[in-house]
Formats: C-alpha cells, structure tokens, sequence
C-alpha cells in the first residue's frame, strides 16, 4: 500500500482522468488549506470566470484508500463527490457581501497553540489560551451555516481594523447565535425522548440530581462553534449566581463549554478528564483546549485555573532540544 505522500502525486496525475468530459477543461490545484487545528491537502477545479469551487482533500481520499485498499475506487468516489459538490456549489455574490458585510461578522474562538500558522493569516485577538477570529456568514439555515474566514486580505478590503472586526462580531454573533445554558439533564432527557421512550422512564434513569453536582452544557441555538458563547459573560454571571459557587469551564469542543460548580472537583482533575474526552471521543478539528477555566463570580472574570504541559490538541509532545557539549576536550 502506498504511503500517503506517494498516493498524493498519483492523486494529482490521475485524478481529472476520472473526472466527467465537462471537467476536463478545468485546471486541478492542489493546494494546503489551514483548517482548525489542521492543515489539510485540498484539491480544488479552477475554471475561468468562476469565484468559487468546492474544495475536497485528500487526506480524506487516503483514509478511505487505506480502508478498501483500491485506488481506482478511492478516485472514481472522490471524483464523483467533487461532481455532485460542483453542482451544488452555490452562486456567491461577492459584492454582496462586501456591500452588508458589518452584519454578518461573527467571531469563533480556536486554539492558539495549534493554530499559529493559521493565525498568522487572519486578524485575531488572544484570550487566554485561545483565539478569537473572524468570519463573514454567507447563509445559513436551522441545518447548516456557510461561513468564509476573514483573512488579513479580506479585512483589508472591508477596510476594517481588528478592533472593528471585534465589535461587529461582539454584537452580531450574540443576535444572529444567541447563547443558551441548558441542564445536562434537560439534553439527556430530550435524547431519551427522540429515541421514544417513555418520560416516566427517562425520569428514572436520570434522577433529580442537585443543581450544585449538575453539568450545564453553554452553546449557541444552533450548537454550531458555539464555544463562543462563554465569552457572553452575562450567562456565567446568572450561573453562578444561581449555584451560588464559582464555575469551572471545560471546553467540550469548538461547539460548546460544559460549566460545572467549583465544588466538583479540583481544576487538575477536571483538566484529566477534558484531555482524555480530546484524544478518545472528539475529532481533531473540533478540540477546543486541554486547560480548564475559572470563573469567578464576584470578580465577573474568565481566567485560566490550569496550566497542563499537555497544550497541543493532537497529542504531539514536542521533543526537547538536543544540548551539545562544545568544551573543548583537554590534550
């Protein structure tokens, strides 16, 4: 079987011969697209006239190649992805959104350390040991959001400074996402319920478990990057008030922050179980953070409560530098 930088270059010299007789006139770029927390090879059809161009990659081709062990199923399925993503691709107005942009600035907030290179293309501010970026809504609906990051050349041509991103960010992500604290119970309960079953049962297998010992999941009404939402400090406030406690924050992914009383655990702890939930149960590009938060209810401030060695999201420990003994040795 072929290793992966290996299958890429046959990728590359193979993949239009697979694609349909209206394609072949397109020019295939090859081309590394910064993800979160990932750099992913992505394979776009340049045409002229055209602006935008679904984009699929090829890390993804090579899972699916190491799983049947066939290359030409691998392309014949890629390449019928990328015709059905063709057609769907739906027609951008660029001018358009230029035009109402101010509106639709919406901020996401990502890791700092696995992100820098990516970081070094957008306008951003750091909080903590996160990111908060930038990105412009093009639609969305009650199933899906399309979304296009703002770059340093696209905040060039809004003509807007990192600090205007932020405000109009600040002010359209709470209206167009607006945050939500909800019971894990409550989530529990409605899961139990789509599954049909009975809600006396349901209420039985959860039981009523006391406000203090209870985890409440902080997102958005569409659950998307909605992570966001504890930069609303307003909703910690009324928490924690209601605990009449501190909170602690665990970063559940980039879509949502689970908030618990201080009185759980240690921050140490807690820090453990985020950092085994990461690497067992969550997808690289949705990992939020390793570290855990405080929340401090009479000084209404978000700080970090941890410090673990373990930054990195995708479980690479950065080796130490090798030190050498220059002395010259003694004749």
């Amino acid at each position: 079987m072929m290793n992966y930088e290996i299958f890429k270059e046959v990728v590359k010299e193979k993949f239009m011969d697979y694609m349909p007789e209206k394609f072949k006139g397109m020019e295939l770029v090859v081309e590394p697209v910064e993800k979160v927390n990932v750099t992913l090879d992505g394979i776009i059809l340049r045409e002229e006239g055209r602006n935008i161009s679904p984009t699929i990659y090829i890390n993804d081709m090579y899972k699916k190649y190491q799983d049947c062990g066939d290359l030409e199923e691998t392309l014949m399925a890629a390449c019928d992805f990328m015709e059905r993503a063709y057609e769907q691709v739906p027609v951008v107005d660029v001018d358009s959104i230029m035009k109402d942009a101010n509106e639709k600035i919406v901020f996401q907030l990502i890791n700092t350390e696995q992100n820098k290179t990516f970081l070094e293309q957008v306008p951003h501010r750091e909080f903590q040991d996160l990111s908060i970026v930038y990105k412009v809504i093009i639609s969305a609906d009650k199933d899906a959001v399309q979304s296009s990051k703002i770059t340093n050349e696209f905040a060039k041509r809004l003509g807007m400074s990192e600090e205007q991103l932020f405000k109009c960010a600040a002010e359209n992500t709470r209206r167009l996402f607006p945050p939500v604290v909800r019971s894990m119970n409550d989530i529990m309960k409605e899961m139990f319920a789509r599954d049909g079953m009975p809600q006396e049962i349901a209420e039985m297998m959860i039981a009523e478990i006391p406000p203090e010992q209870t985890m409440w999941v902080i997102s958005n009404e569409k659950g998307i990057n909605g992570a966001a939402s504890m930069l609303y400090e307003n909703g910690l406030h009324e928490l924690a008030e209601s605990l009449e406690s501190d909170l602690y924050i665990l970063p559940s992914s980039v879509h949502e922050v689970i908030a618990v009383s201080s009185d759980m655990g240690s921050p140490e702890m807690l820090a453990q179980m985020v950092v085994e939930v990461n690497m067992q149960e969550v997808s690289l590009d949705e990992r939020l953070s390793n570290q855990v938060y405080h929340y401090d209810k009479d000084l209404r401030k978000l700080t970090l409560a941890t410090d673990t060695p373990n930054k990195r999201l995708d479980g690479i420990v950065a080796e130490p530098p090798l030190v050498y003994d220059a002395k010259e040795k003694s004749r």
